[in-house]
C-alpha cells in the first residue's frame, strides 16, 4: 500500500505539498468529521492532542474521528499526546475582588479555598518553599508581575509591580526559582498510559528541565512496553542551559515560544529559537515551532504580516514543523490556518530554491558531520545529498527501520524529494514529523531472487512518479538491515 497523497515530480514535491510539516491541535474547533476531513485535506500532518484540556470520553471521540478520516483517505497522519507537566497554576478566585493594582501588596499562601486580589493559593503549595525573596512571580502569561517581598513557612507577601486582573487557574511562572516540582505527576502518568494504549506516535513532555526528566519519562513508557517518540518541549530557563543534554536525550524537540517568552526577555525569543533550531539540526533531530503562529486568526479570516512572517522564517531555518494550537483547537478558522501555513510555506520554501545552500552548510560549515554519536549515519546522508545533486536524482529512497537516516537524509537539505520506505505503519506515522520525507509503507516480496528496488521500481512508476531513464539513490539494504551505509544509484528501466 502507497498513500494516494505521495506524488512527485521534477526534482521537488509537487505544488500541494511542502517539506515543512503542520501540526494541527484538535479540539472543539475541529473535532467534527466535517471540520477534520478538510483540516487534513488541507495538509495536517500530525494532529496534537492537549491532554492539558481534553478529558475521557470526549478525547476518545476525538481520537477515533482522526483514524477514520486518516483511513477513509488512506493516508498517514501522525498522533501527538502533549502531557500536561508540573504547571503551577492560580487556585480559585473571587471574581468580583480580582482587581491587582501596580504597588499594592498581595499574599500567596497554602489553602486558601477561594482566593481574592489580597490572598490566594496556587496549586502547587510546595512551592512557597522553593520561592524566595526578591523573585518574581509572574501571571497570566506574564500580564501580571509580582516580586516576593517577605517569606513565612506557608505564605509569601508580594509587591504588585505590573496590575490587573486576577482568573482562576491561571499559569504561573516563576522565572527566578528553581522548583522541586515532580517532572511527572499524577496527571502526566495517566496521560502516559492513554496514549500508550491508543497507539499513538510521539509524547510530548512540558516544562522539561534536563536529561534526566525526559529519561524518567522513558522508564515510565519501558514499564509500558511501549516504543513512542519523547519531545521534549524548550520552555524553561533551565531547558536552555541544558539545551545539548536534552537534545542529545530526546527523539524530536519543540520549541514552546509561550512559557518561554515569559521566562526569558521577550527580545531574546527570535535568536534562542534559532539556537535551538541549530542545535537540533546539528543532532539530527526533528524541531517544532509552536505558539500564536498565526494567532489573530482564532477571531479572524486572515493572519497578521508579522505572523506570515513568523511562519516563513521558521520555514527558512529549516524547521520540521510549524505548529497549530488554539487557531485549530479552539479558533473560528482551523482549515483556513491550515491552508494559510501551507501557503505561506510553499512560497517560503519556493523562494529559497532559487538560490539553494552550498552542500555543506546544512551540517555545518567545516564541511564534517556534527554529531559524534551519529557521524556515521551524517556522514552517509551528506554523501547522499552530493550524489543526487551531482547527477541530478529526481528522488532518493531511504530504507528505513528506525528512520535515523532518513532523519540526517533530510537535515542535509538535499533539495530533492526524500521518501522513507518503511515495513510498517506505526514508523510511516513517525515520519511524518521530518522535514521533507514522505513515508511510503511497502511489503517487498523477493519471489525468485527479484531485487527488492525492482519491486518498488513499479509501485513508483505506477503512481507515474517516475519514467525512463531517471535516477534514484537508494539508501540501505532491507535483505541486510545492519548495511546502513549501503548505496546505490537506480535508473528507472520501465516507462
Amino acid at each position: 500500500m502507497i498513500p494516494p497523497r505521495l506524488h512527485w515530480t521534477g526534482n521537488y514535491v509537487m505544488a500541494d505539498s511542502t517539506n515543512t510539516k503542520i501540526i494541527a491541535t484538535i479540539g472543539p474547533a475541529s473535532s467534527s468529521g466535517d471540520v477534520l476531513a478538510p483540516l487534513i485535506d488541507a495538509g495536517a500532518d500530525l494532529i496534537r492532542f492537549n491532554l492539558s484540556h481534553s478529558r475521557g470520553e470526549e478525547r476518545q471521540k476525538m481520537l477515533e474521528a482522526v483514524r477514520n478520516v486518516a483511513r477513509e483517505r488512506a493516508t498517514f497522519v501522525g498522533l501527538l499526546a502533549d502531557l500536561p507537566g508540573p504547571k503551577v497554576r492560580v487556585g480559585r478566585i473571587d471574581s468580583k475582588h480580582a482587581e491587582l493594582v501596580s504597588g499594592a501588596e498581595c499574599r500567596i499562601a497554602r489553602g486558601v479555598p477561594q482566593g481574592h486580589a489580597s490572598e490566594f493559593s496556587i496549586n502547587y503549595a510546595s512551592v512557597i518553599d522553593d520561592v524566595q525573596i526578591g523573585h518574581r512571580v509572574l501571571i497570566d502569561d506574564g500580564a501580571i508581575h509580582l516580586r516576593v517581598s517577605e517569606k513565612g513557612s506557608d505564605w509569601l507577601n508580594c509587591v504588585c509591580e505590573v496590575g490587573g486582573r486576577l482568573e482562576s487557574y491561571k499559569g504561573v511562572n516563576l522565572p527566578d526559582t528553581t522548583t522541586s516540582l515532580p517532572a511527572l505527576g499524577e496527571a502526566d502518568r495517566a496521560g502516559v498510559i492513554w496514549a500508550v494504549h491508543n497507539d499513538f506516535d510521539y509524547l510530548a513532555m512540558s516544562f522539561v528541565r534536563c536529561a534526566e526528566d525526559l529519561h524518567q519519562l522513558r522508564l515510565l513508557l519501558e514499564e509500558q512496553e511501549a516504543d513512542l517518540a519523547v519531545v521534549a518541549k524548550i520552555e524553561t530557563r533551565h531547558a536552555l542551559e541544558n539545551l545539548d543534554e536534552i537534545v542529545e536525550a530526546a527523539d524530536a524537540v519543540l520549541v514552546a515560544r509561550g512559557d518561554l517568552g515569559v521566562e526569558i526577555d521577550v527580545w531574546r525569543i527570535p535568536m534562542l529559537q534559532k539556537r535551538i533550531v541549530r542545535c537540533c539540526h546539528e543532532h539530527g533531530k526533528p524541531v517544532i515551532i509552536a505558539t500564536q503562529m498565526l494567532q489573530s486568526m482564532v477571531e479572524h479570516a486572515t493572519p497578521t504580516r508579522a505572523e506570515v512572517s513568523d511562519v516563513a522564517n521558521a520555514v527558512f531555518e529549516r524547521a520540521d514543523a510549524v505548529m497549530l494550537s488554539a487557531e485549530s483547537s479552539v479558533g473560528r478558522y482551523p482549515v483556513a490556518s491550515v491552508r494559510m501555513l501551507k501557503n505561506v510555506s510553499r512560497q517560503a520554501e519556493n523562494d529559497q530554491r532559487e538560490t539553494p545552500p552550498s552542500p555543506m552548510e546544512p551540517l555545518g560549515t567545516t564541511g564534517q558531520p556534527q554529531h559524534d554519536v551519529d557521524r556515521r549515519a551524517a556522514a552517509v546522508a551528506r554523501s547522499v545529498t552530493l550524489i543526487g545533486r551531482d547527477l541530478g536524482a529526481k528522488l532518493l529512497a531511504v530504507w528505513c527501520r528506525s528512520g535515523r537516516t532518513a532523519r540526517w537524509v533530510s537535515k542535509s537539505d538535499p533539495g530533492t524529494s526524500i521518501i522513507a520506505l518503511c515495513s510498517r505503519p506505526a514508523l510511516c506515522r513517525r515520519m511524518t514529523l521530518v522535514r521533507g520525507v514522505k513515508p511510503v509503507l511497502v511489503e517487498p516480496r523477493y519471489a525468485n531472487g527479484t531485487a527488492p528496488w525492482r519491486e518498488l521500481e513499479d509501485q513508483l512508476c505506477d503512481m507515474h512518479a517516475l519514467s525512463r531513464g531517471d535516477l534514484v539513490v537508494v539508501v540501505g539494504d532491507p535483505v541486510r538491515p545492519e548495511r546502513v551505509s549501503t548505496l546505490s544509484i537506480e535508473v528507472i528501466s520501465r516507462d
